[in-house]
């Protein structure tokens, strides 16, 4: 078996090996992933943190032992917090954005696979109840507030950073900045966490989720307060909530429909 690491900002993971296939999600630097398939110059990849998988080019392929995929695995590394920073090494500047993991990071280095590289931003800290262990207000209030820092960020299906994002890649970057892996798609999520019967009973961190007219799971969103819910529809926006689904004011009309509501995080 094939390991390897995002070494480059994002990286689109497509579903067929051409240039001219869907794009289903994207790497994001600091995330691994292991080879299945070789076909030409594309490599079908499965990201070891959600298990999604896809095609890319072997020209974004940066291989890491079998050992440092194992031990990248068995940690939830520190995320950054600025909204753009850079990672770099003596002959290399990487930016990355909001939400990006820092492998291996000690407060100013990280190791990408045999490299040493250095980040002088703001990042995660479990010490400082960000992990997955730490207190659930704690928690909270940087869910909420890494949330409106993604505000007016793009819409792009399949798009995991602040320049392009989906509903589904919004909710598992938020998410994992206080330490809690969720699954990459709407109808993958909608599975975890304990159901909320009532609009009036949200709080501010639960995820909404919204089905078609066949019932199929196409979208979710943050509550926030005030039963208004963050979700990314054209680009990153909040919107109210109410027992039919997201109210578009600007619209006057109901843009998705409520199919249920989920507490992910609970509390202390």
């Amino acid at each position: 078996m094939e390991y390897g690491i995002c070494a480059l900002s994002a990286v689109p993971v497509r579903a067929e090996p051409s240039d001219k296939a869907e794009i289903v999600t994207q790497l994001v630097f600091g995330e691994c992933y292991s080879v299945l398939r070789v076909q030409n110059q594309w490599r079908q990849i499965r990201l070891a943190a959600d298990g999604y998988e896809g095609w890319f080019d072997v020209k974004q392929h940066l291989p890491v032992t079998a050992a440092y995929f194992h031990q990248w695995q068995q940690q939830d590394h520190p995320r950054t917090l600025d909204v753009v920073q850079m990672v770099s090494d003596p002959t290399t500047r990487i930016p990355v954005t909001m939400g990006t993991r820092l492998p291996f990071f000690d407060g100013m280095t990280l190791r990408l696979g045999e490299r040493q590289m250095f980040y002088n931003g703001a990042a995660t800290n479990p010490q400082n109840g960000h992990g997955p262990h730490g207190p659930a207000d704690v928690r909270l209030r940087l869910l909420q507030k890494m949330a409106q820092s993604f505000l007016k960020a793009p819409y792009l299906w399949g798009g995991k950073t602040l320049f392009g994002i989906d509903c589904s890649g919004l909710m598992q970057q938020l998410y994992g900045l206080i330490g809690v892996q969720l699954p990459r798609d709407a109808h993958q999520q909608i599975h975890l966490g304990q159901p909320v019967h009532f609009v009036a009973q949200t709080r501010p961190g639960d995820l909404a989720f919204f089905d078609n007219a066949e019932g199929r799971i196409i979208h979710v969103g943050l509550l926030l307060e005030d039963q208004q819910i963050l979700h990314a529809s054209g680009e990153v926006r909040i919107d109210p909530l109410d027992h039919n689904g997201i109210f578009r004011r600007d619209q006057q009309k109901y843009s998705h429909k409520l199919r249920l509501i989920k507490r992910i995080l609970p509390e202390d």
